[in-house]
C-alpha cells in the first residue's frame, strides 16, 4: 500500500448519522468474529462452572465481573486485530470486500487508525485490571494479530504462517487462556481438564479449515496484490475439499471421544449432536457452486455457524454430564 493512501482519507460519502456510523463500525468489527469471540468467552465460563465441584454455589455467589471483563477485553482485541488487517488491506478489499467501511469510503483511514489504537489500548487495560491470565492471553493475541497484518513482518503473505496465526489464536490461546482466567477467578486449581483439551484441539483443527477456506472468494484481489494463499497455490476446488475433510475429521474425532468416554461430558448428547452436524455439513456442501462467489461466501458463513454451534454444544455436554 503506498504512502499517499495511508495518510489521506479515502473518497466516498461520509457517514451521515450516528446510526449509520454504528452500522459502519459493526461491519468494521467483522460481526462473525465478534459472535465467535462472545460465544467462546461465555462457553469457557460455563465449562469452568460445570467442572467445578460446587457448580450451583459458584453460579449463585460468584461475581460475573471476570466474565464481563474478559468479554470487553476480548471484543476490543478482536476489533483491533480485524481493524488493523483492514487498514493494511484497503486496496485489496476494494476488490475482495468492497462493502467494508474503509474500502467503501464510509470510514477514512484516520478514523480506522483511531478505532484500532483505542480498542487495542482498551483491551490491554481491561485485561490488566481483570486478571493476569487474561492479560497474558490478550497481549499474546494482539502481538500475533499485529504480526499477521503489519509490515514488515506481515505473516498473511505466507499461507502456512497465516493459517498458523489464525488457528493458534482462535484454537489454543483463547480457549486455554480463558479457562485459566476463570479458574483463577474461581480460586480453583490451574489444572486444565481433559474436556478443555478436547475442545481446544477441536477448535484448533476446525479453525485451520476456516483459515484456508476464507481465501477462496478472495482469490482475485489476493492474486493481483501478490498475496500467496493455499487457494492460489492449490486451486479453489482442492482447498474446498481440504476444508471439508478437515471439518469432517473434527466431527469424527469428537464422536470417537464420546464413544470412548475420554472426557467428562454427556457422551450420548455429544455423539448425536456431531453426527447431525456432520450430515448437515455434507448435504450443504453439495449445493455449493465454486464458480459463484456469493455461494462460496454463503458456505463460508455456514462454516462459521458450525463454529458457533460448537461453543454451545460443549458447555451443554459438560452441564449434562
Amino acid at each position: 500500500m503506498n504512502q499517499s493512501s495511508e495518510n489521506s482519507p479515502l473518497p466516498g460519502n461520509p457517514v451521515p448519522s450516528f446510526f449509520n456510523w454504528l452500522y459502519a463500525f459493526w461491519k468494521f468489527s467483522r460481526p462473525h468474529t465478534i459472535i465467535g469471540t462472545s460465544l467462546s468467552v461465555l462457553s469457557l465460563y460455563l465449562i469452568a462452572i460445570a467442572i467445578s465441584k460446587n457448580a450451583i454455589n459458584q453460579v449463585s455467589t460468584y461475581s460475573l465481573l471476570p466474565v464481563f471483563g474478559a468479554w470487553i477485553a476480548c471484543l476490543c482485541g478482536n476489533v483491533y486485530i480485524v481493524g488493523l488487517n483492514q487498514l493494511e488491506d484497503v486496496e485489496i478489499d476494494k476488490i475482495n470486500k468492497p462493502h467494508l467501511p474503509l474500502a467503501s469510503g464510509e470510514f477514512s483511514q484516520q478514523t480506522g487508525q483511531l478505532i484500532v489504537a483505542f480498542t487495542g489500548i482498551l483491551a490491554l487495560i481491561v485485561a490488566w485490571l481483570t486478571g493476569p491470565f487474561l492479560l497474558g492471553m490478550v497481549a499474546i493475541s494482539l502481538a500475533i494479530g499485529t504480526a499477521y497484518s503489519l509490515p514488515p513482518i506481515r505473516l498473511k503473505q505466507f499461507p502456512v504462517w497465516a493459517a498458523l496465526c489464525i488457528f493458534s489464536v482462535r484454537g489454543t490461546i483463547v480457549n486455554l487462556g480463558l479457562y485459566l482466567h476463570y479458574n483463577w477467578s474461581l480460586q480453583q486449581s490451574q489444572t486444565i481438564e481433559p474436556v478443555v483439551w478436547v475442545l481446544t484441539l477441536f477448535i484448533l483443527v476446525f479453525t485451520f479449515a476456516i483459515a484456508i477456506f476464507k481465501d477462496i472468494p478472495d482469490i482475485e484481489g489476493d492474486r493481483l496484490y501478490n498475496i500467496t494463499t493455499f487457494t492460489i497455490k492449490l486451486g479453489p476446488q482442492a482447498v474446498f475439499n481440504l476444508a471439508l475433510w478437515v471439518i469432517t475429521t473434527c466431527y469424527l474425532g469428537i464422536i470417537l471421544v464420546g464413544v470412548l468416554r475420554l472426557a467428562s461430558v454427556n457422551a450420548i448428547f455429544l455423539i448425536i449432536a456431531h453426527l447431525g452436524l456432520l450430515v448437515w455439513l455434507w448435504l450443504r456442501s453439495l449445493t455449493v457452486d465454486l464458480q459463484d462467489k456469493s455461494a462460496i461466501a454463503q458456505f463460508y458463513q455456514f462454516i462459521w455457524k458450525l463454529f458457533f454451534i460448537e461453543y454451545l454444544i460443549f458447555p451443554i455436554a459438560c452441564l449434562l454430564a
